[in-house]
């Protein structure tokens, strides 16, 4: 079987899989990192969010292949030690969270968009487009412009 190395949340690892196993199972199955969650494995829910070299991906649909030589971060590598980054701080300040199983994906879909853009407008948080089954949408809303402020 294929091994690939890649670094996830700063940290070299290597997997034996078939290189097209979807990344979500390498991380959750093999590597034991649960953050991102499995929700439709079609790319459609998005609670998968993760990021590859600093890109929102959703592993689910991302074969491990794809992960060789590159850095994924999920959302147990977002915050620094202690700190934690701006937009887990504005989850919380939010109260953004009802269930929770979507809020990973979610965080990591909000930090990749405010990589790209300081100052969101409603269209472009609308366009991350990741499912909440709950319906907390207004805060999320309101907790990425919070943390957009504060970056």
């Amino acid at each position: 079987m294929p091994t690939y190395t890649f670094s996830v949340n700063g940290r070299t690892v290597t997997v034996d899989a078939p290189a097209d196993l979807p990344l979500l199972w390498a991380l959750r199955d093999k590597l034991g990192i649960k953050g991102p969650k499995y929700g439709c494995g079609i790319d459609v829910c998005k609670a998968c969010t993760s990021h590859l070299d600093g890109e929102a991906i959703r592993p689910c649909v991302v074969p491990v292949s794809e992960a060789q030589g590159k850095e994924v971060t999920t959302i147990e590598g977002l915050a620094d030690g202690d700190q934690l980054h701006p937009v887990q701080e504005a989850w919380l300040e939010q109260d953004v969270a009802q269930c929770g199983y979507c809020q990973p994906g979610q965080i990591m879909a909000a930090v990749a968009l405010l990589k790209k853009t300081t100052n969101p407008t409603d269209a472009d948080i609308d366009a991350i487009q990741n499912v909440c089954r709950c319906g907390t949408y207004f805060r999320i809303r309101e907790a990425i412009k919070s943390a957009a402020a504060k970056m």
